[in-house]
């Protein structure tokens, strides 16, 4: 019995993991559509640290707003 529980914590802890990562692609994806210009390109190539610092904020925020969600 104690094995079949752990079981279905490991699968459900997967699912999560695996719905909160299709989130955050989706989320990274929208941002990049949304925006006039292309992340990407401004951070790698023209090597613009304020849109990167902006960048890491927002997925560090979705980061937390998709865990406590899941929770």
């Amino acid at each position: 019995m104690t094995s079949q529980l752990h079981i279905e914590y490991i699968l459900s802890t997967l699912v999560y993991g695996i719905l909160g990562f299709v989130l955050f692609l989706v989320s990274l994806w929208a941002m990049e559509k949304l925006t006039p210009f292309s992340l990407k390109k401004k951070i790698t190539e023209e090597g613009n640290i304020a849109l990167a610092i902006v960048v890491a904020a927002i997925i560090i925020a979705l980061g937390l707003i998709y865990s406590s969600a899941i929770q």
